[in-house]
């Protein structure tokens, strides 16, 4: 079973993580790892279900925060660079090279490194799970808060996905909707004994290309909304005029609408189109007017803003707990063959941290 060295510093832990292959559905070994080095900590009362680990402290302080990050990675490519993750200079800065580094096993690492105070300044939830980065059904963190809701109670979350070692507050919303375009088959020879289903699709494809995608102000923060054509599928044959055609839509929705909201505004920029929700997933307020989450910001003295995309601040939004994204690595380069994250955002995300909890 691979180890890991809780005293090594946070660059060096961070190699140590991510040179445990995990990819999801595989996070065995790298469970076994983190489980073993946080039950020799014995300020922490250690829970497993599954490939998800819990660890918490209970020092009877006024409040308790989750620091949450995942353990799995997407697969590896066939680039030999994936791993194992090596130390280099890129144009001058030093990196930390490969799989994981970014998502986001950086974070993990930092995670880990606040697991050594004993005495923290409020009672921490460290939460390591299994299977992001795949369909919800395998998600830890939703599966936990299916089966040991309590192990998750908490006043405030922070979650360690990369964001450049920024705060970023909440997360939008994300929904795909179809229109579907009904036509008459015909051979394509005589077209005018049918009617063309793809051809129709113009309508729907110009009205979202003269769209105005808003910019919305959520508690303080502006989110870019974003509704995309991101697909079309139609016909049957090289000789047939379709019959139907499907224009796939992807709506990213500012935090201040919930589902039928962001459903209503579609229908708005399509008026008289039947919209079919093939999935959801609520975005989440940033909550930075809460006191939790203010004292959070004025702690770590780092950049805020949206997050522009969707993540598992959602879930722990809909548990009723503030969250918010902070963490190191740069998300475009997520999932990359030149996935590379600076050691010195690893370093700075360690301390910004411990100066909230020591």
């Amino acid at each position: 079973m691979p180890s890991l060295d809780l005293t090594a510093d946070v660059v060096t832990l961070t190699q140590q993580l991510c040179d445990i292959e995990s990819v999801s559905r595989d996070e065995g070994r790298i469970a076994d790892a983190i489980e073993a080095a946080l039950e020799s900590l014995t300020h922490l009362t250690v829970t497993r279900r599954g490939h998800t680990i819990v660890a918490r402290t209970d020092l009877g302080r006024d409040e308790r925060v989750v620091l949450a990050g995942h353990i799995d990675t997407v697969p590896l490519t066939t680039d030999p660079k994936n791993l194992p993750v090596r130390r280099e200079s890129v144009g001058g800065e030093d990196v930390l090279w490969g799989r994981g580094t970014v998502d986001m096993k950086g974070g993990v690492a930092v995670q880990l490194k606040a697991a050594l105070l004993p005495q923290p300044s409020r009672d921490i939830t460290f939460l390591f799970y299994e299977a992001e980065e795949i369909d919800a059904v395998y998600n830890g963190l939703a599966l936990l808060a299916e089966s040991d809701p309590d192990l998750l109670a908490a006043d405030f979350a922070v979650l360690l996905e990369p964001t450049n070692a920024a705060v970023e507050g909440g997360c939008k919303g994300t929904m795909r909707v179809e229109v579907q375009l009904k036509g008459i088959a015909a051979h394509s020879a005589r077209p005018w004994n049918g009617h063309n289903a793809i051809h129709d699709a113009h309508e729907v494809l110009a009205a979202l290309a003269a769209h105005d995608e808003q910019t919305v102000h959520v508690d303080g923060l502006d989110y870019h909304e974003a509704l995309q054509a991101v697909g079309i599928t139609g016909g049957i044959a090289g000789n047939v005029i379709p019959d139907s055609c499907t224009v796939l839509i992807n709506y990213r929705f500012a935090p201040d609408k919930d589902a039928q909201a962001a459903l209503a505004y579609v229908q708005t920029v399509l008026p008289g189109r039947e919209l079919h929700v093939r999935d959801l997933a609520e975005g989440a307020r940033p909550g930075l007017d809460l006191p939790a989450a203010q004292s959070f910001v004025a702690a770590l003295d780092v950049p805020v803003g949206p997050k522009e995309g969707w993540t598992d601040v959602a879930r722990f939004s809909a548990l009723g707990i503030p969250a918010v994204n902070f963490g190191p690595g740069d998300p475009n380069l997520a999932h990359h063959d030149e996935e590379r994250c600076p050691v010195e955002q690893i370093v700075a995300s360690q301390d910004a941290l411990l100066r909230w909890l020591a």
